[in-house]
């Protein structure tokens, strides 16, 4: 089989998920609540899986992406202006805050090889702004990427090593109660593995690299492969800080994120650590503007390519207001989770969209979804609508 079949468009949505914030809300979660919330993890798996593959083939059977889609979907009256709001409200609410965690990510990796500094979200901004405005970031960000599977790898070697107690691994897939204490992680990690602006990406890159020509059946075993593997590199990472709790109590720097490597790596463990987080805030940092710039170009008709000035302002929107962020000296650790609980906020309002899109035979014809996947995203949407209103329903309490 070629490998060609098993990684393509889908890599990117893996390896945009595979970023700072996997890597910090998985070791949280690891590091509070032990094997417990593997099942989290396992539904988020899911729910990716789920919803990519209807992104996927829209891209494939109608050749556009999902904002192209939506907007030849509601082009009259009240729901043109309604739903370009919403989505661009997500877009650039989730994309802000996930950029934000995004250039956090670099700013940790570098605080962890060469020390803290007030100048890295400004170096780590202006670095992105300028692959992004040179449009020549693609061979830069399979190279981060490189970096960020090798760190992965890092991962398996050590929860091998650490030998955790495979009883409660196995134990950790069986759903708990959620509860105040542990239902924002849930939300965390929800929003860290399926990401709305993802949706987007997928049938953008999938529309411009297939054809009808190409077979639906390749497409899809792509897109399992590549999130399964992501999947499985999120769910090594709670493993090997479960199996190291002992040695950090709390989440609170990147040091502490290093801590779980040390097993294998000793002190070299926070180089690694560094570079790999570097390279996925860095790798991130890329596709979070540009996926909210091909919504935009999409819902709006832009036609002049990547180099319209309107395709750049809203890249450029997206990296300045999480720049803004950065500037205000909040810490990357508490903005990088406040991103990933704000992605599975707003992914309802994406998944709605999709779904109704993806039932549409005018646009798809024979390749509208089935009636298990129906049931399996309204169920999705069900749970993280759910989820969104327990939270908030804490929140009211609290105050």
């Amino acid at each position: 089989m070629k490998l060609k079949k098993l990684f393509g468009p889908s890599t990117l949505v893996a390896a945009a998920f595979i970023g700072p914030g996997t890597v910090t809300t998985c070791t949280i979660a690891g590091v509070t609540s032990g094997y417990t919330m593997l099942w989290s993890m396992l539904f988020s798996i899911t729910a990716t899986i789920v919803l990519q593959e209807m992104s996927a083939r829209l891209g494939w059977a109608t050749g556009r992406g999902l904002g192209e889609a939506i907007r030849t979907q509601f082009d009259t009256g009240i729901g043109k202006y309604l739903s370009a709001f919403l989505v661009i409200a997500a877009i650039l609410i989730g994309n802000a805050a996930y950029e934000a965690g995004n250039l956090s990510g670099g700013i940790l990796g570098l605080q962890l090889i060469v020390g803290e500094s007030d100048l890295w979200p400004i170096l780590v901004a202006l670095l992105s702004f300028i692959l992004l405005y040179s449009g020549n970031y693609k061979f830069i960000e399979r190279l981060l990427v490189t970096l960020v599977i090798i760190m992965s790898f890092s991962f398996l070697i050590t929860a091998v090593i650490v030998k955790p107690n495979f009883t409660a691994v196995m134990q950790g897939f069986m759903p708990t109660k959620l509860d105040s204490s542990n239902i924002l992680l849930f939300l965390g990690l929800l929003g860290t593995t399926v990401v709305p602006y993802n949706l987007f990406l997928h049938a953008s890159t999938i529309s411009k690299k297939y054809s009808q020509a190409d077979k639906l059946s390749d497409i899809k075993l792509e897109n399992y492969t590549s999130i399964l593997l992501g999947g499985i590199i999120s769910m090594l990472i709670i493993i090997t800080a479960a199996a190291t709790a002992q040695n950090v109590t709390e989440v609170k720097s990147a040091a502490d994120l290093a801590t779980q490597l040390e097993p294998v790596f000793g002190s070299s463990a926070k180089y690694l650590m560094g570079i790999g987080l570097m390279a996925a805030g860095c790798s991130s940092a890329l596709t979070a503007p540009l996926a909210a710039a091909y919504a935009a170009k999409g819902l709006f008709g832009w036609q002049d390519g990547e180099k319209n000035w309107r395709f750049r302002m809203t890249w450029m929107t997206v990296l300045l207001l999480g720049t803004l962020v950065l500037l205000t000296g909040v810490k990357p650790i508490p903005v990088i989770k406040f991103a990933q609980i704000t992605n599975a906020i707003l992914l309802p309002f994406i998944a709605i969209f999709l779904i109704k899109i993806s039932n549409d035979k005018k646009l798809l014809g024979k390749f509208v979804n089935k009636s298990h996947q129906n049931i399996l995203a309204i169920l999705i949407i069900i749970v993280t609508i759910f989820l969104g209103l327990k939270t908030l329903n804490n929140f009211i309490e609290i105050f």
